[in-house]
């Protein structure tokens, strides 16, 4: 993958009002209005031969119809269009921007196209001299650096349960099967600026449910992220901390609780080789997604953990990059709690070749093996091979 098509990649998930990654700028009085995004799509199919219960397992059990199946879906990455301005007001610098996220699957006759999203509302504003403030719905901050330095960002990687026949707006990539999911939050938050490669962001995100965590809840949930980003010569690295915490209570459930998670991850890139590593812990914090299963039904914490280890290499001369990836994702029962069909873990390799047709368009083509374990031992496998394109404007 080129260097701008990797800067397409962060900038078609933070948005165009925060980069210089816009496909089209168009100057509108005061402001300048960006306009970018991207379109992708893949051929993607699915063998599963097990039919084992493992609730939160993303293999896909053998189905009605066999160990096969097909679809044509968007990856991991939605398809994009995002629309957002900046301008310099008051000494102080000013944006916002809204996306929408169409299908590009669905899985029954008169499906309409399949589902669509809007992610993104929201605004920011600040000076480089004392930083900036977000207020809106965005990516969120605990885990964004995890799925940004995934390379199934420009593939497929896992379909997770649901998603096999088509239907979802993306696939899973890696989320959950080596770091939780960001999601797309609504959020307030302040970063700092940078100082020598250093930065930081905190905030507060809107209070979540999950698994055994329903009704509305007392306080939002508190995040932060501290980032430092070096360069010596032709090495290039960037280190990262994170955690995020939620006060839950559930009077129907009995779930009175802190959810805590945290992170730590590196990235580092020599030539045309690049190393990322990056593991995660919690409490109540749950797997694949926040808060999902992070309780037992008699309202006590699962602890969970994992990570994933990742290498690329661009080849020289044609730009393909070539990779391996290998993550897993853990959840233990409750104290006192009793549940095989619980999922143990998600474990995920992946192959991939990503090639720079041209400046705007990459040619994808990934294997994923996926292996979901209940807390009794009992395994379902998948093993999924997809190809095709995706396209940044």
């Amino acid at each position: 993958m080129n260097k701008k098509l990797g800067l397409a990649v962060a900038g078609a998930l933070v948005a165009f009002a925060s980069t210089a990654n816009a496909g089209i700028s168009i100057p509108a009085g005061d402001w300048t209005v960006d306009i970018g995004g991207n379109v992708n799509a893949f051929y993607i199919h699915n063998h599963s031969s097990d039919s084992n219960t493992i609730t939160g397992g993303l293999a896909n059990g053998k189905g009605a119809n066999g160990a096969n199946t097909s679809s044509i879906n968007t990856g991991l990455l939605s398809s994009w269009l995002t629309v957002g301005a900046k301008t310099r007001q008051n000494d102080l610098d000013v944006a916002w921007a809204i996306s929408f996220q169409p299908g590009a699957s669905q899985g029954a006759s008169l499906g309409g196209g399949g589902g669509s999203e809007f992610r993104q509302a929201y605004m920011t504003f600040g000076d480089a001299s004392w930083g900036t403030i977000k207020i809106g719905k965005d990516l969120g901050v605990f885990g964004s650096d995890a799925i940004l330095s995934d390379m199934t960002l420009l593939g497929v990687g896992s379909q997770g349960v649901v998603g096999a026949a088509g239907g979802t707006t993306t696939t899973l990539g890696r989320i959950g099967a080596g770091y939780i999911y960001a999601d797309f939050n609504g959020q307030i938050n302040y970063t700092t600026p940078n100082w020598n490669g250093f930065s930081a962001t905190v905030g507060i995100d809107q209070p979540i449910v999950g698994t055994n965590v329903v009704g509305n809840q007392k306080a939002p949930a508190w995040v932060g992220v501290a980032r430092y980003s070096f360069s010596a010569n032709d090495v290039t690295g960037k280190v990262w901390a994170e955690a995020k915490g939620q006060k839950v209570d559930s009077a129907s459930t009995g779930v009175s609780d802190t959810a805590t998670m945290y992170g730590v991850g590196a990235n580092l890139s020599a030539g045309g080789a690049n190393l990322t590593g990056y593991w995660y812990s919690g409490e109540g914090a749950g797997t694949t997604a926040f808060l999902v299963q992070g309780y037992s039904a008699a309202g006590k914490p699962r602890n969970s953990d994992g990570g994933y280890v990742q290498a690329t290499y661009a080849l020289p001369g044609v730009g393909t990059k070539l990779g391996v990836s290998w993550g897993i994702s853990n959840l233990d029962l409750a104290s006192g709690e009793t549940n095989a069909t619980l999922v143990k873990e998600n474990e995920m390799w992946t192959v991939g070749a990503y090639h720079p047709l041209t400046k705007s368009v990459n040619l994808v083509a990934e294997y994923s093996n996926v292996t979901s374990k209940n807390q009794a031992n009992a395994e379902n496998q998948s093993n999924i091979v997809s190809a095709g394109a995706i396209l940044f404007f």
